[in-house]
């Protein structure tokens, strides 16, 4: 008998908790949870953190898990809400190209939750992890348009994230509650009727997208324990008449993308870690505008800058071009080009621009507004060429002597072909999580996260983030 999608995918995951994954995949998914620990460690202070974490707290219920905005543990999909609310908030997360999904913040978050509510291994949260990454990418894949270089999701006002990760959170929840192979079918099935997200507040403003990936790990988990208790789904959940991408996409899907070379190429290795707390799409500008700074170019001497960015990139960091030089706030000014640019020439923090470069004070600075609004954000089809597979750009400084500079970045940094290193890792981490712990204990947290591949369980890294106060 022929095996659906679906149970194709539930094979792989019922095989890896059981045999687990070679050390390199463990030790690649840790970097990953250091990334998320730092993201969510970062947007702690904000005001939807607040918000969610004075929701769940009124909820009560048993104390399984940790969140690092609370004063208490609480149940595993609390938790998981929490958490991934805070791991999406900031848009620091990670991406996989060409789908565009930010899968760690709605996998990560419910498998966090459930392997310390039962005491997994280091291990088997990362195995987890990894094949729980993998599901939501494929699913991100199957939605994918190669013909149009665009998400399917997006096209429909869809948030794919948010849809594909809640069934790679599921998977993910039901490995670590050690669910069998027709068991980790059915919550594939079950996790289909509870994906959810539109994309309009990207649109026209609202908080309700940062809680995007919150609701995905949330329901990942309470999909896992339905079937943990008995619940069943279809196993055509995926790819049937009335299935996921029918729903989600229409007839413009490909169920292929879902098991082709299923166990052999591996979409979870290739996930973007970003360096810089801004929109992706400005990324490649900030590190061509770094190359010019090493380079030895005095931005005093810069009368004029072009950024060549994919077509379809220039109305979302380039127009228009007064709004975009003279960002309105903190948060305005991370989706600027010209902004960016003018940031990273006159010497950012962090990796190169941080989050202290995206204050409502710094979009003010005379000097970076000056510079920004020498910049032109063109269309560059050389660039459009390569993306979405990756978000390149080309910057042309005109020096006041007469003289062009061009750097020209096709590869982004933090992605498959340019990783951060370990060291960078860490950097961004520390920076991230000084916002709420102090040093030695986000040291303790960096530590702690980094033996997870032979770690017995989760209790001392979840006691850790925890530190800033009593649980």
């Amino acid at each position: 008998m022929t095996r659906t999608p679906a149970q194709r995918l539930a094979r792989l995951a019922y095989t890896t908790a059981r045999t687990g994954l070679p050390r390199a995949f463990r030790d690649d998914m840790a970097g990953r949870v250091l990334d998320l620990l730092g993201n969510s460690l970062a947007a702690v202070p904000t005001g939807v953190a607040a918000s969610v974490s004075a929701m769940a707290e009124s909820w009560g219920g048993a104390p399984q898990a940790t969140s690092p905005a609370t004063a208490r543990r609480l149940p595993a999909p609390v938790a998981a809400l929490v958490n991934g609310t805070l791991a999406h908030s900031l848009d620091f997360d990670d991406t996989h190209l060409p789908s565009v999904l930010h899968p760690s913040a709605a996998v990560l978050p419910a498998a966090l939750a459930v392997a310390e509510t039962v005491g997994a291994a280091g291990g088997a949260l990362l195995d987890a992890a990894v094949i729980g990454v993998e599901v939501t990418c494929r699913l991100g894949m199957a939605g994918y348009d190669p013909a149009a270089n665009n998400s399917i999701f997006f096209d429909r006002g869809l948030h794919a994230t948010a849809i594909c990760g809640t069934v790679g959170a599921a998977v993910a929840a039901g490995m670590l509650y050690g669910l069998g192979e027709e068991e980790l079918t059915s919550v594939i099935g079950i996790a289909c009727s509870m994906g959810s997200g539109i994309i309009e507040a990207n649109r026209t403003g609202g908080t309700v997208k940062r809680t995007h990936c919150g609701w995905s790990a949330h329901a990942g988990v309470v999909a896992a324990d339905l079937a943990r208790h008995g619940v069943t789904g279809p196993a055509t959940a995926l790819e049937g008449r009335f299935g996921f991408l029918t729903a989600f996409c229409g007839n413009r899907a490909d169920p292929a993308q879902l098991t082709d070379a299923l166990g052999e190429r591996w979409e979870a290795r290739r996930l973007f870690v970003k360096p810089y707390p801004c929109n992706h799409f400005t990324h490649a500008g900030i590190d061509a505008a770094l190359r010019l700074r090493a380079a030895g170019v005095d931005p005093s001497a810069i009368t004029a800058l072009t950024l060549g960015v994919p077509a379809p990139v220039v109305h979302t960091i380039g127009e228009p071009h007064a709004a975009k030089a003279r960002p309105q706030s903190g948060y305005h000014g991370a989706f600027s080009g010209p902004f960016t640019i003018a940031a990273a020439l006159l010497g950012g923090g962090g990796l190169g621009v941080s989050h202290a470069d995206f204050t409502d004070a710094a979009v003010r600075s005379a000097d970076r507004l000056a510079l920004a609004e020498k910049v032109r954000v063109v269309a560059d089809e050389r660039c459009t060429s390569v993306f979405p597979h990756q978000f390149p750009a080309v910057l042309t400084a005109e020096l006041a002597s007469g003289r062009r500079h061009v750097e020209r970045v096709e590869v982004n940094r933090g992605g498959p072909e340019n990783p951060l290193t370990q060291a960078e890792l860490i950097t961004k981490f520390r920076i991230n999580a000084e916002r709420t712990l102090s040093p030695a204990q986000a040291d303790r947290v960096a530590e702690l996260t980094g033996g997870l591949p032979s770690a017995p369980d989760t209790t001392a890294l979840m006691a850790a983030l925890a530190g800033r106060r009593p649980v």
